[in-house]
């Protein structure tokens, strides 16, 4: 059953996934979902995550159009068809989720996953995908003491021209980053690519910034037709080396 939490603007639901085995006090992560949110797949993204020694919060950070269940895609998304559909669903809330209302909801997950039984003071890590890489990324430099550990995957809008852009802010983190990039990604071109890896590099930051080849946008979600099982297990053993090294190192 998922938990409640008070965020900026009301309740909001968030899937919580501790280890099979392990025993805390464990270090926490926070998941950011991508545009068709709290799912099943997300649950198992969590879980796996979660299984390697971590508390997963992932929170519902569309609750201001409605809850997990009355959210969740109508449509059978593993044909392309219907994920099209779902998206014409889930897309318009991605634009109404504005960078000031993100940076309010992040400060009640960040506080939210430090209230969780069995999550262990200190630094914790955050992972995103599709639009969740920029929460993660928004997380990580505005709470620059806290977050040790910032993974994206298949994000869109990481690095553009506008002046709210989260590149711009990531001289204000202190995390370790890791991003796998979709190929021929329209939300996120190579020359998007280029100027993450341009700030990233003025900042000197540890960071991997790196293009999946031939990995489509949505290339973790097997719920979709973009699933791409190669480019997801990489994905999953790039993010536990970098939650491993940073956050149990």
């Amino acid at each position: 059953m998922p938990i409640e939490i008070a965020a900026a603007a009301g309740t909001a639901e968030a899937l919580v996934a501790r280890p099979s085995t392990a025993t805390g006090p464990l270090p926490g992560v926070i998941l950011y979902m991508d545009a068709f949110g709290l799912r099943p797949r997300i649950q198992e993204m969590a879980q796996r995550i979660a299984d390697w020694g971590y508390v997963v919060l992932a929170p519902n950070v569309f609750y201001r159009d409605g809850s997990i269940a009355e959210l969740a895609p109508a449509a059978d998304m593993s044909t392309q068809e219907g994920r099209e559909a779902a998206g014409k669903a889930a897309f318009p809330r991605v634009g109404r989720l504005t960078p000031d209302k993100a940076l309010r909801d992040i400060t009640a997950w960040v506080s939210a996953l430090a209230g969780l039984e069995g999550v262990a003071p200190g630094p914790i890590g955050t992972t995103g995908y599709c639009m969740g890489a920029r929460l993660a990324v928004r997380t990580a430099t505005s709470h620059p003491d806290l977050v040790a550990a910032c993974g994206g995957f298949h994000g869109g809008g990481l690095a553009t021209a506008e002046p709210d852009s989260p590149h711009l802010k990531l001289g204000d983190a202190r995390a370790r980053f890791v991003f796998g990039h979709a190929d021929h990604d329209r939300s996120m071109a190579p020359d998007a690519v280029a100027r993450l890896g341009e700030a990233l590099q003025a900042t000197g930051l540890e960071a991997t910034n790196e293009i999946y080849a031939g990995a489509p946008h949505g290339y973790t979600m097997a719920d979709t037709a973009a699933f791409d099982p190669e480019a997801t297990e990489r994905h999953f053993q790039e993010l536990r080396a970098l939650l491993d090294t940073t956050l149990k190192g």
